[in-house]
């Protein structure tokens, strides 16, 4: 009896924070994933400041030239270093990326937190509209925002973001349901709490640890929708660092110089992963039916 009842002061000790981290140290793929994104938030910072070359610096001697000590990943077709243009590239697809998604899940949790706390007429409102919006596919509806606002990377920042409402609004939507059907959340209703003060107090955080997971695993499918859009031309301008335009720019040499595709990809490859990875261990660590 004694024992379990250390054993009980000593969970009590343990902060949510420390239950998180423990369990996630665990994941040991996810953990991996975490820490090759948190060095590549370190690129995306200083890259410009430890690249080898200029970005568009152009060496006509050296016109599709493949991977040396020189140029470690090879040059283009103006003889621009790929691996600096990757260091660049990093700083502006992540920036497309958290901005895009960040902007989204603002918006999206907005309205499904209004949608599922209230209800009635005003959730059948918000999710119609919302359906609409899941009825087109995700890069289709990017293309017909793009097509709208005119190609550049801020316009790919807002369809990213359109793009994204829509499923953050779902996902809020479902936990506020669950959060708001509570004891507690019914018991702070009955003593004349306002709805905002509810909202704020005891909704919202209720719904950050999936905002966070969802969050994450996000990043790594804007990267991927704003990179296809630079591919196709409606992104970024051709002569800018951006991974998807230089996938684009590499296209015509498939053949005679794949490192200028294949190291750019290789990139956007490895960062979606990493945000996947990533998503799935927080799910695992911030689930309390997960979480052993």
């Amino acid at each position: 009896m004694a024992e379990a009842n250390v054993h009980m002061e000593e969970q009590k000790r343990v902060t949510p924070f420390q239950q998180f981290w423990s369990s996630f140290k665990k994941q040991k793929v996810s953990f991996a994933a975490g820490a090759f994104l948190l060095l590549l938030f370190i690129v995306a910072i200083i890259g410009p400041y430890i690249a080898p070359y200029e970005p568009n610096e152009p060496d006509y001697n050296q016109l599709l030239s493949g991977p040396s000590w020189q140029h470690l990943a090879g040059t283009d077709d103006f003889g621009r270093d790929i691996f600096s243009r990757i260091l660049h590239g990093a700083r502006i697809s992540l920036a497309v990326g958290l901005s895009s998604v960040l902007l989204g899940a603002v918006v999206g949790t907005v309205f499904g937190v209004i949608s599922g706390y209230f209800g009635k007429w005003i959730d059948s409102a918000i999710m119609r509209v919302m359906d609409v919006l899941l009825a087109f596919p995700g890069m289709l509806l990017a293309i017909g925002i793009i097509a709208i606002l005119g190609p550049g990377l801020v316009n790919v920042v807002m369809a990213v973001a359109i793009f994204s409402v829509p499923v953050f609004a779902r996902i809020i939507r479902s936990n506020t349901l669950a959060i708001k059907s509570t004891l507690y959340v019914e018991a702070t209703q009955s003593i004349g709490s306002s709805h905002w003060r509810t909202i704020w107090k005891h909704i919202f955080p209720g719904t950050v640890s999936t905002l966070i997971v969802y969050f994450t695993m996000r990043i790594g499918s804007a990267i991927l929708i704003a990179a296809g859009l630079s591919f196709l031309g409606l992104g970024a301008d051709p002569s800018t660092p951006e991974w998807g335009a230089m996938l684009s720019n590499g296209r015509s040499y498939l053949n005679n110089a794949p490192h200028v595709t294949f190291f750019p990809g290789l990139a956007i490859f490895l960062t979606v992963l990493a945000f996947n990875l990533l998503g799935d261990g927080l799910r695992d660590a911030l689930d309390p039916k997960i979480r052993e």
